[in-house]
């Protein structure tokens, strides 16, 4: 009897391993197990439903498949995480407006260059196509920002813009608003050449074309956290797990502007790593100089090394909008996750005994050919109002990495 016992319990057992196969294999069969965006599964997880693939299919529930981010042209992509962002060296502005601080940035894109000359002339070529020729003279960047009274740099103002021997130099002259209005047209045209390119229906609306992944994220000027932690690049110090060895004055090792040579850059030792006034009245050193960097005005925007996210010119040959409206006590306010500050809330204009404060006036970052070495760190910020234009005021433009594929 005892083994007859057991014979049944062996029986059971049997049957029970049977009918956990079952329920596994069922669990394994097409379209069950763990969903991604580029690999869905081919029936609903939660009520057992095929799943249409066909885009143009009306009658049932379809599914995009999506194998990466559909990007566009010129941008590199900006790995997001933990940072110390801010003015972490001597404050010797006393501006005491950019108080150091940890922060999270999610992951992005930026333009590995500045916007060129022949970029912006491709936009208001096509421009001219779409809209009245005085909206077009609005868009035009000043010729005038290069006049001066004490100087004869007024030859600029006729060649620096339309001399294609200047077509990839960054574009001058041009304001926040207008640069705002350069990433707007650049999203609408380089979505619809994918989407010619790809036979995408043209009459889609946006949440369609979102909806079938193949919408562009917009082109837009990069807040200035993102601009911040893009221009200091802190992967290239990593060393064991999260640990960072050392930290950064300019967007390359070391604590001078000068190449050491011990870090993985092209040139030689001695080169200037970004084109700046060296000092009163010195632009470019003396000719024939070892270490000269040569450039008097801005220069190629390829000239120089790029940092350690592949971007070039992120210190000197021409400082950048970012989005931001300007505040000194921005740092006080600022979320410590993705921060940006669109309007005064929180430090109301009103607080300050000045007319250089209120939701006018934008951020600019990064230095540029006639600033002193000092505008070079990423933590240090300017102000000037949108509508303002210079000679050392570019822009590059960035887009959000949306979705983690494969996860």
């Amino acid at each position: 009897m005892v083994f007859g016992k057991n014979k049944l319990g062996l029986v059971a057992v049997a049957m029970l391993f049977v009918a956990t196969g079952i329920l596994s294999s069922c669990n394994k069969t097409p379209g069950y197990g763990r969903r991604t965006a580029a690999k869905p599964g081919k029936v609903s997880a939660t009520t057992g439903a095929e799943f249409s693939f066909d885009a143009n299919d009306s009658t049932n529930f379809v599914v995009t498949k999506m194998a990466k981010q559909v990007v566009g042209p010129n941008l590199k992509y900006i790995q997001g995480g933990r940072a110390v962002i801010g003015s972490q060296e001597q404050d010797i502005m006393a501006f005491r407006d950019n108080v150091e601080r940890t922060v999270t940035i999610a992951s992005f894109y930026m333009d590995e260059t500045e916007v060129t000359n022949n970029d912006y002339k491709e936009f208001l070529f096509n421009m001219r196509k779409n809209v009245s020729a005085d909206s077009v003279l609005k868009l035009e960047p000043s010729d005038k920002v290069w006049a001066g009274a004490m100087s004869y740099n007024d030859v600029y103002d006729t060649y620096y813009f339309r001399f294609p021997g200047f077509n990839f130099y960054p574009v001058a002259g041009v304001s926040w608003v207008q640069a705002t209005a350069y990433a707007k047209w650049r999203t609408e045209y380089v979505g619809n050449l994918m989407r010619e390119k790809e036979g995408i229906d043209s009459t889609l609306t946006k949440n369609q074309l979102i909806e079938r992944g193949v919408a562009i994220p917009e082109y837009r000027l990069p807040n200035e956290a993102e601009w911040e932690y893009a221009a200091k690049a802190m992967i290239g110090t990593q060393y064991m797990d999260e640990n960072q060895e050392y930290g950064r004055i300019y967007p390359w090792d070391g604590r001078g502007v000068r190449n050491p040579y011990n870090i993985k850059r092209k040139g030689k030792q001695g080169d200037m790593l970004a084109n700046f006034k060296r000092g009163r009245g010195d632009y470019a050193g003396i000719a024939g100089g070892i270490a000269n960097d040569g450039d008097i005005i801005p220069t190629n925007v390829y000239n120089y090394p790029p940092n350690d996210f592949g971007l070039y010119q992120m210190a000197g040959n021409m400082n950048e909008w970012v989005q931001d409206v300007y505040r000194p006590l921005s740092f006080t306010d600022f979320d410590d996750l993705n921060p940006l500050r669109k309007d005064g809330i929180y430090d109301e204009a009103e607080d300050y005994n000045t007319t250089l404060i209120d939701d006018n006036y934008r951020v600019y970052k990064g230095g540029s050919w006639r600033d002193m070495a000092y505008w070079l760190s990423p933590g240090t910020r300017r102000f000037m109002h949108q509508d303002s234009a210079t000679n050392h005021i570019g822009f590059r433009c960035a887009m959000i990495s949306v979705g983690a594929v494969g996860n």
